[in-house]
């Protein structure tokens, strides 16, 4: 697979690998904050975020 063919991970790996090496406390954290990110830019294109 050539380097134009790879799904662009926005350099999800690298924060993975990151997230790994931190003690258990904060690795359970740092999950929780790339989960919330990960559904809000998932959401981001089914739902309006302006709301008034």
């Amino acid at each position: 697979m050539d380097a134009d063919e790879r799904p662009n991970d926005d350099g999800l790996l690298p924060r993975l690998r990151v997230i790994e090496d931190q003690p258990l406390d904060e690795r359970a954290t740092a999950y929780a904050q790339l989960h919330d990110q990960l559904r809000d830019r998932l959401e981001g294109g089914d739902v309006s975020r302006s709301r008034g």
